[in-house]
C-alpha cells in the first residue's frame, strides 16, 4: 500500500515588484502584460496557496491587488528602490504584524518571488512538494543549467528573520545572496524555463509580452 502524500506546509510569500527596470527603459516590469494578465498578477496567481502575501512596490500597483482578496498587502521597502534584500525585510515586518493582527503564529516558510518570471507558476509547486517531503532547510529554485534563482525559492521562516535582525546596519542595496550568506538552502530542480526572466525588451519578446496600457 502506498504512503500517502505528505501535507503541503503554510507558508506566507513575498513579491518583489519594485525594482527600476532600467534595461527596459524605466517601464515597470509588474506592469508588462502576458496574454490577458499583467506579470504581477501572474506571480500573485503563482503566490495563491500563501496564506498571506506582501507585494513590495510602489503605491500604483494597489488596483492590481484588489481582485487577491485581503490577504494580499502592498509594502514598501525604505528608502524606494534599495533593492530585494530590503523589500524582503520591509515584507516580513509586515506579514509578521498581519499574523499577529490575526492571532496565530507565522508559517515556518517564506515564498519569495520576483514578478518578472512568467513561468514561476509552474515552480512553485516543486519547492512547495520539496518543503513537504523534507522540511529541514530553505529550498532554491535551479534551472537545468544549474543556475540557482534565490528570488524563486522557498525559505524557512526563522532563517530569513535572523538573516535581517543581523545587519543592523541595514539591508539597503544588499543582494539576496549576501542576505543569504549563513543560510542552508538546497537546489530544487524546476520545470524548463520556469524561473527565466524579463530583463529586457528581447527577453519580453520572446514571451510575447507586451507593455499594455500605462498610468502615470
Amino acid at each position: 500500500m502506498a504512503l500517502p502524500e505528505p501535507l503541503p506546509p503554510a507558508y506566507d510569500a513575498v513579491v518583489l515588484a519594485g525594482g527600476r527596470s532600467s534595461r527596459l527603459g524605466g517601464v515597470p516590469k509588474a506592469e508588462l502584460v502576458l496574454g490577458e494578465n499583467s506579470l504581477l498578477e501572474i506571480t500573485l496567481d503563482a503566490a495563491a496557496g500563501a496564506r498571506e502575501i506582501a507585494v513590495a512596490g510602489p503605491d500604483r500597483l494597489e488596483s492590481m491587488l484588489l481582485r487577491h482578496g485581503d490577504n494580499c498587502v502592498r509594502v514598501r521597502e525604505d528608502p524606494p528602490f534599495a533593492g530585494p534584500a530590503a523589500a524582503v525585510g520591509a515584507a516580513l515586518t509586515v506579514l509578521d504584524q498581519r499574523s499577529a493582527a490575526r492571532g496565530r503564529p507565522a508559517p515556518e516558510w517564506i515564498l519569495v518571488l520576483a514578478c518578472d518570471m512568467p513561468g514561476v507558476a509552474r515552480a512553485v509547486p516543486a519547492l512547495v512538494a520539496e518543503a513537504a517531503r523534507d522540511p529541514r532547510t530553505s529550498l532554491m529554485a535551479v534551472d537545468a543549467r544549474g543556475k540557482a534563482q534565490p528570488l524563486a525559492a522557498l525559505y524557512r521562516s526563522a532563517e530569513l528573520r535572523r538573516c535581517v535582525a543581523a545587519r543592523p546596519e541595514g539591508l539597503e542595496n544588499l543582494s539576496m545572496f549576501s542576505l543569504l550568506a549563513r543560510v542552508q538552502w538546497r537546489e530544487v530542480a524546476v520545470p524548463a524555463g520556469s524561473t527565466a526572466d524579463v530583463d529586457t525588451w528581447d527577453d519580453a519578446g520572446r514571451w510575447g509580452i507586451s507593455p499594455g496600457n500605462r498610468t502615470a
